[in-house]
């Protein structure tokens, strides 16, 4: 068996045309420009080089894109400031505030509980993610968001399937567990103190790897014809050379036994920010009283 390839960067692109096309008809039927706004503390080379594509992505698909770059020694009372401030204006419907915060006194969670739960486009605010939990309609985190998407490229439906998902952040584990139950899919939230991780993965018709160890997921771990979604992202520097780059997932092994696979880089990754343009159509919908948009 070769396992079917899902192939994040087509299914990314497409899903940004259509973001694009809802935001092309929300300016002409409502005049509403939705607007996205990130705020980067310090200067982390990853952060800096993911917040540039955030901007690209989301001025290609015709929205307000506003950046907030501060210095890494910024007072936590003049983050929060800015936090009200974007909070307050009408043109901005998404706000990221960029994580890992810098080391220091910074709080995350005092940051995140001050951005409005209306314009939480990352999703992480307790209300969201209270919401979440309950079944009822929230942002949800853009990762998750992509996962179950990608699933969906492959299976019509996820009711009744079996899941595991290996990772327990409240960034993808937690919340890729609560859509995943939304999508009646029976589901096993496992994490580094599971007992008989394997065994568990082998009865898994869905497998979700965040558990940020390269390649830990081996080929015997999982069921045959299974649907593997990778999210890990493991960087190795590499003499004279770019940096080899994997997942959590043994590809080429997995290859060899699942029924579809995401590649590392080409899978998850590329949806993350598709789906944070997509939070960010939905809250301006919302904010304007207007129906959700159909994506």
């Amino acid at each position: 068996m070769t396992a079917r390839v899902i192939d994040g960067k087509v299914i990314a692109t497409e899903l940004r045309d259509k973001i694009a096309a809802e935001v092309t008809r929300l300016k002409r039927d409502h005049n509403v420009t939705p607007g996205l706004a990130v705020v980067l503390v310090g200067n982390d080379p990853a952060s800096e080089s993911y917040v540039r594509s955030k901007h690209r992505q989301s001025v290609a698909a015709g929205m307000n894109s506003f950046e907030h770059k501060l210095p890494a020694d910024v007072t936590e009372k003049e983050l929060l400031a800015l936090v009200a401030k974007l909070n307050a204006d009408p043109a901005v419907h998404g706000i990221l505030v960029q994580l890992p915060l810098p080391k220091g006194p910074l709080s995350a969670e005092r940051v995140i509980v001050a951005i409005d739960p209306a314009k939480d486009v990352d999703g992480l605010h307790p209300i969201n993610a209270g919401r979440l939990a309950s079944g009822f309609a929230a942002l949800a985190p853009a990762t998750p968001v992509g996962c179950i998407i990608l699933s969906k490229t492959v299976h019509t439906s996820l009711e009744g399937m079996n899941a595991i998902v290996m990772g327990r952040s409240n960034l993808v584990g937690r919340p890729l567990l609560q859509l995943l139950v939304n999508e009646n899919a029976t589901v096993t939230l496992a994490h580094s103190r599971t007992r008989d991780l394997a065994k568990l993965c082998r009865q898994a018709d869905l497998v979700y790897a965040a558990v940020g160890r390269a390649e830990m997921v081996k080929g015997d771990w999982i069921k045959p014809g299974a649907t593997v979604i990778d999210i890990g992202f493991n960087r190795f520097p590499v003499p004279n050379g770019k940096d080899r780059i994997v997942g959590d997932v043994a590809y080429g092994e997995a290859l060899e036994v699942a029924g579809a696979v995401t590649p590392v880089p080409g899978g998850v990754g590329l949806m993350t920010v598709a789906c944070l343009l997509l939070n960010t159509l939905r809250a301006a919908c919302a904010i304007h009283g207007l129906p959700a948009p159909k994506i």
